[in-house]
């Protein structure tokens, strides 16, 4: 991987404490299209399942968010779930989503 633009490197540094901090299987983070970031990690109750991507782009839109810039999500997973990807697609067609590692190493950049 070439190296991260600082701000994309941010929303993965924020995605992996928002991990480390809940102990959840995966921590995420997106930034909107005025620069601002929301965090998430997967909520698994009885009532709510969320992915923790679905949940940052939840609190994006409930915060006013009209679009994406970039998306990255930290997960032991081989693959971003294609209803994690979705939720970012309803905002922007084409933001990238960064997945990293759990050590938050980018392993693949999903355009």
């Amino acid at each position: 991987m070439a190296e991260l633009d600082p701000e994309d490197a941010k929303i993965v540094t924020l995605a992996r404490s928002s991990r480390a901090r809940t102990g959840a299987a995966e921590g995420a983070a997106v930034r909107d299209t005025d620069g601002r970031t929301y965090t998430a990690a997967t909520v698994a109750l009885p009532s709510l399942k969320l992915t923790a991507l679905q949940a940052a782009v939840a609190a994006a839109v409930a915060s006013g968010a009209e679009g994406l810039e970039a998306a990255a999500v930290v997960t032991g997973a081989d693959a971003v779930d294609a209803d994690s990807l979705a939720a970012v697609r309803d905002l922007t067609a084409d933001a990238p989503v960064l997945r990293a590692d759990t050590a938050g190493t980018v392993v693949d950049v999903l355009r």
